[in-house]
């Protein structure tokens, strides 16, 4: 938050572990003793994309040194389980009748050491009989051959279904002087968190403990306890160090819900830890979808009608991918722009792929993506500047909700202002005269400005509000439960400025307990950005709560009246207003209230709705006309979350978003052959983005409070992402604009930009 309330700290407690011991992974729970002789669990997974299983021969795994024992789904009794949002489509936890992507896992393993499992799954023979594989969006839409035999078709989830528009035909374009159609491809990639999955269990006193890479301890928990056949409170889920999560480990997996039944099977604690290779296929990918724009308008730049359709991919299962287009691209296809008319229609389509889910933006993304290359394409047609023919068309501030054509309402926003402070830090005009210079030089190296200029939504996941607790020990400290899962985002350091500047109870002294459902059994997780403007506000209320409990205890010892008590926060002591000499510590109160449970508090705190962080981005890059490669030179953002509680916190989040929008933009993409086969299965093959490729990020501050919470904060975790990737595309696209090229797909690889100028030439 700003200067008034918070001041400008920027301590980061989290830095002094990262920085020396590093972070402790499940891999890393050497000392805990209720794994102690734990067993390693390797699940052999399907080779092939499509197929009907016709056998499943384990007895040479079986033999292979090591091997404790083997199951298929048959062993274990599996049966088929639906799908959350379709109960159409089912599947169990290990194939049994049928296999839909390459990874997907058929037996499970249990050896001795981790090498042992992993050369026993070498063993393992499947006979299948193959099916035509569908890793096409657009061919399975079509096709006869259907994933999910319950299923009529591959379609299995359009929004024409739910009542919405569907206004097709050139009808809807009537009176535009222009109109531009462009089909555009937001690419499939892979989460790639630095630490992959990993689990163990173990099962105590007839509850099951699993240690979990998760962002979500408490949805995890009630996961696992139903595939276990369990009440919630038998199943404690510990999450340790993260290692980076990106929307893809919110949920569990099935090799993870697997883990326990496994191991009463077997009678042991279990270990399990998927190699790169098996998070490339088998982790959750994100984005994957087809967009077909049509945007109309006048030649004097006004846009009027914009009509979008996107294919989603959902991979092999109808789960989180399914409704991300029409649950969270839909609603925010308008962008910050004020479009007469807007129709936006969403198809969901099952593909022998790895199952899609939520990916840093969740859909919101491919929103911003979508209407910023139409913008685009229109200004290209029309002659106009891009930045230009956004600013004509911009939602005019508004300090009061907003709701759009498509029916989305937005809390606060000030487009223009984010976009003319981007465009002043870029010095704009001066980069279009540079520009202009190469072009008419015919430098082998084009200059290229891209611009993006967004909206999003944050803190709109359930449930709306978050738990927090605070206890106060004997010595003063404090004790801030929280149901926000930190894997990066700075909640150490967040949680204990809101904390100390409540009670007065210096950072250090401050400890955040998270990730353990025994100690916090109710909670939302990290996700949608959701963390400070939900668990934050819940923490900074329950630690003014807890003052004014400490305040009712202080008024009994000084024998004076409740509200004559204050608070010194600077001492972190309590006294009768006018008489500081005489004074109560946190340490003496949090004594005194032993005998009555203690100086503690915990509640929860809804949030009336979700907020919509804006911003604008300029990307600048350089393009080699005679090789195609790209070098990212400049990057601007603008990225308005409301009152910012710590700049350091606030700009490592845009600066990790930015990297990951600029990774898609440019680099990454996950691609099967014709037969459904990943061939970007490793960090070799699949194109990560690094240091090297990044420029130095000029951050720009700019802070609109929202009225949605009492602290005035929007989310800022994917904002980066979301601005980035639309202006990194853009510049590209702009740096060879003047030799004919109007689009080139994601990613803007060195071969695509090669062969969109090879065509034109």
């Amino acid at each position: 938050m700003g200067g008034s309330i918070l001041g400008n700290r920027v301590l980061r407690k989290e830095d002094p572990k990262f920085l020396t011991v590093g972070g402790k992974y499940v891999d890393d729970l050497l000392d805990e003793s209720l794994l102690t002789g734990a067993l390693h669990v390797t699940y052999a997974r399907s080779t092939v994309a499509h197929g009907k299983i016709l056998s499943i021969d384990t007895s040479d795994a079986a033999s292979m040194p090591g091997i404790v024992a083997v199951f298929t789904g048959a062993n274990l009794g599996l049966t088929p389980q639906p799908a959350t949002f379709n109960p159409m489509v089912a599947r169990s936890a290990l194939a049994m009748d049928k296999v839909r992507y390459v990874g997907e896992p058929i037996v499970a393993i249990i050896s001795e050491t981790r090498e042992q499992g992993e050369d026993a799954a070498e063993m393992v023979i499947v006979d299948y009989d193959i099916l035509e594989a569908l890793t096409d969006l657009e061919q399975a839409l079509t096709s006869s051959t259907h994933i999910y035999e319950s299923c009529g078709s591959n379609a299995v989830f359009d929004t024409t279904a739910l009542g919405m528009p569907d206004n097709t035909g050139d009808a809807f374009f009537e009176g535009c002087e222009v109109v531009v159609k462009q089909r555009v491809l937001n690419q499939r990639v892979a989460p790639c968190p630095l630490e992959v999955r990993g689990a163990a269990v173990a099962w105590v006193d007839g509850r099951l403990y699993q240690w979990l890479s998760t962002q979500h301890a408490q949805g995890a928990r009630d996961s696992i306890a139903a595939a276990n056949g369990l009440d919630a409170s038998q199943v404690r889920v510990i999450t340790p160090d993260v290692g980076g999560g990106f929307g893809a480990k919110i949920g569990s997996y099935p090799e993870e819900q697997l883990l326990g039944r496994l191991s009463k099977e077997v009678g042991m604690p279990l270990r399990w830890r998927e190699t790169r290779s098996e998070s490339m296929m088998a982790l959750g990918h994100g984005r994957a979808q087809v967009q077909y724009l049509t945007i109309g308008g006048t030649r004097d730049g006004h846009v009027t009608a914009y009509q979008m359709h996107v294919l989603q991919d959902c991979g092999a299962w109808f789960d989180m991918g399914a409704i991300l287009a029409p649950f969270m691209t839909r609603p925010m296809s308008s962008g910050v722009y004020a479009i007469p008319k807007i129709e936006c229609r969403t198809t969901s389509v099952i593909t022998n792929t790895t199952p899609v889910v939520a990916y840093r933006g969740a859909g919101r993304p491919e929103a911003t993506a979508a209407i910023e290359r139409a913008m685009d394409l229109f200004a290209a047609e029309i002659g106009m500047d891009a930045a230009e023919v956004r600013r004509k068309n911009l939602i005019p501030k508004f300090d009061e909700p907003h709701t759009t054509v498509i029916g989305q309402t937005y809390d606060v926003g000030d487009y223009e202002v984010a976009l003319d402070k981007a465009l002043n830090a870029a010095n704009y005009e001066e980069l279009r005269a540079e520009q202009a210079r190469r072009r008419s030089s015919g430098d082998v190296k084009q200059l290229g400005i891209g611009v993006s200029v967004y909206v999003e939504i944050t803190g709109g996941v359930p449930p709306m509000g978050e738990t927090a607790k605070i206890e106060i020990t004997d010595d003063g400290r404090a004790i801030v439960y929280t149901g926000t899962s930190p894997h990066g985002q700075g909640h150490a350091t967040a949680w204990s400025m809101l904390t100390s500047e409540q009670t007065g109870i210096p950072m250090e002294n401050v400890e955040l307990v998270w990730g353990d459902t025994d100690l916090v059994p109710s909670g939302g997780g990290t996700m949608g950005s959701r963390s400070l403007q939900q668990g934050g506000v819940a923490v900074f209320k329950v630690a003014g709560q807890v003052v004014d409990k400490a305040k009712a205890i202080a008024a009994r010892l000084l024998e004076a009246n409740e509200e004559d008590i204050v608070l010194d926060r600077d001492r972190g002591a309590f006294h009768v207003a006018g008489t500081p000499a005489v004074a109560k510590t946190w340490a003496e109160l949090a004594v005194a209230a032993k005998a009555d449970g203690g100086l503690k508090h915990e509640e929860m705190h809804s949030v009336a709705s979700a907020t919509f962080p804006f911003g604008a981005h300029v990307s600048v890059v350089e393009v080699d006309t005679e090789t195609g490669k790209v070098s990212l030179i400049k990057q601007i953002a603008c990225d308005d979350a409301g009152k910012v509680l710590n700049p350091l916190l606030l700009d490592g989040q845009i600066h990790g978003g930015v990297a990951q929008g600029a990774a898609q933009a440019l680099l990454e993409e996950v691609r099967y052959d014709a037969d459904g086969n990943p061939v970007t299965s490793n960090l070799a093959d699949y194109a990560f983005i690094s240091a090297a490729e990044m420029p130095d990020i000029q951050v720009v501050h700019m802070e609109t409070p929202t009225f949605v919470n009492p602290l005035g904060v929007k989310g800022i975790g994917e904002s980066g992402t979301i601005g980035s990737t639309p202006a990194v595309q853009s510049a590209v696209i702009d740096a060879l604009s003047h030799l004919g090229v109007r689009h080139i797909d994601m990613p803007c690889t060195p071969m695509r930009v090669w062969e969109a100028l090879h065509g034109r030439k």
